[in-house]
């Protein structure tokens, strides 16, 4: 839905949200539970219309990185460092293995998990690694590979450098070709495995 909706309203929104969080923390502190509680803050997909995404090209429901970027945010005091930043690349489905992790909790062999446990990243016991993330919806195909992004936008495709092109403004598929072969053929693999997309009507 894109009808309706203003940047006063949105602000209003975030206010909300802001001060949601704030009494939820407080309540922790309250019940001192604030050294036994994982925190974690995060989004499903990038910022909508009224968003602030630069340096990051498009919004929701596109597969350019204003639409895959999203905020995460945790905290657990007294095991994960205050103030820090770390460059570790992380997925939503990375928090279900994080919190199985801190709760000793093991997963359902039959059923793998796709994330990883981020907690030894978060606590600097494990340094920043690359990963690879695949992503599709109606129109677009996308991969993330260490700093390599593969992305189809209808019938173009292109190759971003994501270390020093976050903003996906200069296309390097015909300067890295194989890197654009190799990425690409990790995403038509992974995208092999999964259902068919829906036929849109």
């Amino acid at each position: 839905m894109v009808e309706g909706g203003s940047p006063k309203i949105y602000a209003a929104m975030m206010k909300s949200m802001d001060a949601g969080i704030g009494r939820v923390l407080k309540a922790l502190e309250r019940a001192k539970l604030e050294h036994d509680t994982l925190v974690i803050f995060t989004s499903d997909n990038g910022g909508e219309r009224y968003s602030f995404n630069w340096p990051f090209s498009f919004q929701k429901m596109y597969l350019f990185e204003g639409g895959t970027r999203v905020p995460a945010i945790v905290r657990w005091t007294g095991r994960i460092p205050a103030g820090q930043t770390t460059a570790q690349a992380a997925i939503t489905m990375d928090w279900t293995a994080t919190i199985l992790a801190v709760t000793g909790t093991s997963a359902d062999p039959a059923f793998p998990l796709d994330g990883e446990n981020l907690l030894p990243v978060c606590t600097n016991e494990q340094s920043p690694h690359d990963r690879a993330f695949f992503w599709r919806i109606t129109g677009f195909d996308a991969a993330r590979v260490g700093r390599w992004k593969y992305l189809k936008n209808g019938r173009r495709e292109y190759l971003f450098d994501l270390s020093i092109d976050p903003g996906e403004k200069a296309d390097r598929r015909t300067k890295d070709p194989a890197t654009f072969d190799r990425i690409k053929q990790q995403y038509l693999e992974w995208n092999a495995r999964m259902l068919p997309m829906p036929k849109s009507s």
